[in-house]
């Protein structure tokens, strides 16, 4: 069997049309659903209504979308693609989304698949463009040289794929709702073990603690020449129970600025916005990264230590007590929340003595240390299968296996 090399463009009836460039004060609450890079998940599929955005303007023929339209964004989630296939309502999509309108020798779904395997994320991250976000315009993702066989065997392997991925995804989904029966046990033993102690005097969290902003983020911020360069969280780095240090940016800010900004050992990171259910999540700073500096979205609570232990503070970030204060009180958009340094000031918190605060922290992290081994165990499932997803998929779209033979290589235990 023949495959032949090809570019992208030359597998397309052109060489990819960019999205509509529209602002919020565009968006209406019926009309066309506009398709954002934000409402394509990891898998390439469109997430739920929830969140969605609608705009009632007249569409040019080229911003008209069809099933076996492949959108691929070219900023932010660069390389994420989607594969169109029947809409459940007219839709159109935005500027960050180029779309490709595969020929008809062309399986649509082989032209997906083609786009999510390794090979081609690795020719986007090698001729990436990278500036405050990257980004990678059509023009590149149209000069991609891709690996193509005859149309039948295309189907073939997009069939196989199909089927494959399939699998793979109940199995990732089984583990992601284990992972959210679990969270719910954790939330119920903490809920639990505070309870146990009765009625406690409850205290506003700003006479216990010094809530300190971060920096704020600005490209276009002019550095004197006493600047330093220095690590800084990101609300994606605070999780509920610790600090996710796998990927921590840099940012040069005058050092004046630093200095304000600086954590310290024993700080409590808070969450300023996101999905609502993670507004205000904490976790301890333990100095992790000397010199370390936090965003402005990422609050410090320094707490004094002669009323109220950070342990304990965090532990009462991730209580229904909690979740019900953030929620009720923040602020909600489209599809975001936020809360404000007043509103983490104006937090009641029951507060113990210290001691009781010290031996609640050991109950608690005694009860929910198989929990978080639990846990663990069900992220490293998810990320290996995560990876096999994608190896097969990149050996099925190269010729690496012959997919007739290769049946089950999904399955796993």
């Amino acid at each position: 069997m023949t495959w032949k090399i090809s570019r992208l463009k030359y597998l397309c009836v052109d060489s990819g049309q960019y999205g509509l460039n529209v602002s919020a004060q565009d968006y209406a609450d019926s009309g066309h659903r506009l398709i954002r890079t934000s409402d394509i998940d990891e898998n390439g599929r469109l997430r739920s209504k929830n969140g969605a955005v609608y705009i009632d303007l007249p569409l040019e023929p080229r911003h008209e979308i069809r099933p076996g339209d492949l959108l691929l964004s070219r900023s932010g989630t660069i390389g994420r693609g989607m594969l169109l296939g029947e809409l459940e309502e007219s839709s159109t999509y935005a500027g960050y989304l180029v779309r490709f309108r595969p020929r008809l020798e062309t399986d649509p779904r082989f032209m997906a698949y083609v786009a999510a395997s390794s090979g081609f994320q690795a020719a986007i991250g090698a001729d990436a463009v990278t500036s405050t976000i990257q980004n990678f315009n059509a023009e590149r993702y149209a000069n991609i040289a891709v690996s193509v066989p005859p149309l039948d065997e295309q189907r073939r392997i997009a069939d196989f794929l199909d089927a494959e991925t399939a699998r793979i995804d109940r199995l990732v989904s089984q583990r992601l709702r284990q992972r959210e029966l679990l969270d719910e046990l954790t939330l119920s033993l903490i809920d639990e073990s505070i309870d146990r102690l009765g009625f406690i005097p409850t205290v506003r969290l700003g006479y216990l603690a010094f809530v300190q902003s971060g920096v704020t983020v600005d490209s276009g911020r002019q550095n004197d020449g006493d600047a330093v360069t220095l690590p800084y969280l990101r609300v994606a780095n605070v999780q509920a129970d610790h600090v996710d240090l796998r990927e921590v940016a840099e940012i040069t800010v005058p050092r004046t600025t630093a200095a304000t900004s600086r954590l310290r050992i024993g700080d409590v990171l808070m969450t300023e916005g996101g999905d609502l259910d993670k507004l205000g999540r904490g976790t301890v700073w333990h100095g992790e990264i000397p010199e370390c500096l936090h965003q402005n979205h990422v609050f410090a609570v320094r707490p004094d230590l002669r009323a109220i232990e950070p342990e304990y503070l965090a532990l009462l970030t991730r209580t229904s007590r909690a979740r019900r204060y953030f929620e009720s009180t923040g602020n909600k958009t489209t599809n975001l929340a936020s809360t404000s340094s007043s509103k983490i000031r104006d937090f009641r918190v029951p507060l113990p003595d210290l001691p009781t605060q010290r031996e609640l922290v050991k109950h608690i992290d005694s009860r929910l240390k198989a929990v978080v081994e639990l846990d663990l165990g069900l992220f490293n499932q998810i990320a290996a299968l995560t990876e096999r997803r994608q190896a097969l998929i990149t050996a099925a779209v190269t010729g690496q296996i012959d997919v007739g033979t290769a049946r089950g290589l999904g399955e796993t235990a």
